[in-house]
């Protein structure tokens, strides 16, 4: 029995791997190199909305963000200021998150010319990721728990990575990004 067992489980992944693969799954993600700097901050204790507004104040060339809320004026703020100083800022929200404060962000956004979309394909678009200047040596990723929100901030308990210079990785999460965005509906 443990001999069939031995034999009919390796099959049984091949075949499960194979059909995730069918289904347009990747049967693995790509391991990438372990390379450039991290930094993990912690909400409530450290200053994690300051941390994100420096990544973005020093952004030379483009922004991608993937926020599930977006309520934070300072982040907001940021990603305006960088779109002033002709950086490439885009933004995707989840389109079930526009309550009164996320509304006021995205009008924000939009009134400084920031493109926005919406994505409304799944029950929730969930992804807190920050992605900047991916094609450059310097290309850092911010993700981890933190919502872009007051609340995650001052009240919740948060995490966040900041990964920097690490091309491949911004590659990853930017090539994710676009396929999110091919999926979104332009904000009004």
């Amino acid at each position: 029995m443990r001999s069939l067992l031995r034999r009919s489980i390796p099959a049984l992944l091949a075949g499960l791997l194979a059909a995730g693969a069918a289904a347009g799954k990747e049967a693995a993600p790509p391991a990438l190199p372990a390379q450039g700097t991290l930094q993990a901050a912690f909400a409530p204790w450290d200053d994690i909305e300051g941390l994100i507004v420096g990544q973005l104040d020093g952004a030379s060339r483009q922004v991608l963000v993937q926020a599930y809320l977006l309520t934070s004026r300072p982040i907001t703020d940021a990603l305006v200021q960088a779109r002033k100083r002709g950086i490439d800022v885009r933004v995707l929200m989840d389109g079930g998150q526009l309550d009164k404060n996320a509304a006021e962000r995205l009008r924000q956004l939009r009134e400084a010319g920031v493109p926005v979309w919406l994505e409304t394909r799944y029950r929730s678009a969930h992804n807190k990721v920050i992605v900047i200047d991916a094609a450059l040596p310097s290309a850092t990723v911010i993700t981890g728990s933190f919502n872009f929100t007051w609340s995650a901030q001052h009240k919740n308990a948060e995490n966040l990575l900041v990964l920097g210079r690490n091309p491949p990785l911004a590659a990853r999460y930017a090539a994710n990004w676009q396929r999110h965005r091919e999926d979104a509906e332009a904000a009004p």
